[in-house]
């Protein structure tokens, strides 16, 4: 079985590019606005929607216990921020279709 190669930022510029039939530097240029914003927007509100595809969530965990797995004595691991990125559900079942019952 062969690895599958995922697309690079580069492919994915000019992929952009040719669908929406501009030059390769707008598309860029769009790709890193596009990033940029989502960031900041993140940042900002804690949450960024991308429509049809899905949303980055800023998720504040709370600290915990938790195990060193090589001498199992017992940590405390402090509170923090993560982002987590929520897939749409239409394009869920694009992708996995659910089962059927």
């Amino acid at each position: 079985m062969a690895a599958s190669t995922k697309m690079t930022q580069s492919q994915v510029v000019k992929e952009l590019a040719e669908t929406t039939g501009v030059p390769t530097k707008v598309a860029k240029h769009f790709v890193t606005a596009f990033s940029d914003m989502a960031v900041r927007e993140t940042k900002k509100s804690g949450m960024f929607v991308i429509p049809g595809i899905g949303r980055l969530v800023r998720v504040e965990r709370k600290a915990r216990m938790g195990r060193n797995p090589a001498t199992g004595a017992a940590i405390k691991i402090p509170a923090k921020k993560v982002v987590k990125f929520r897939v749409a559900k239409a394009v869920k079942d694009a992708i996995v279709p659910p089962k059927k019952k």
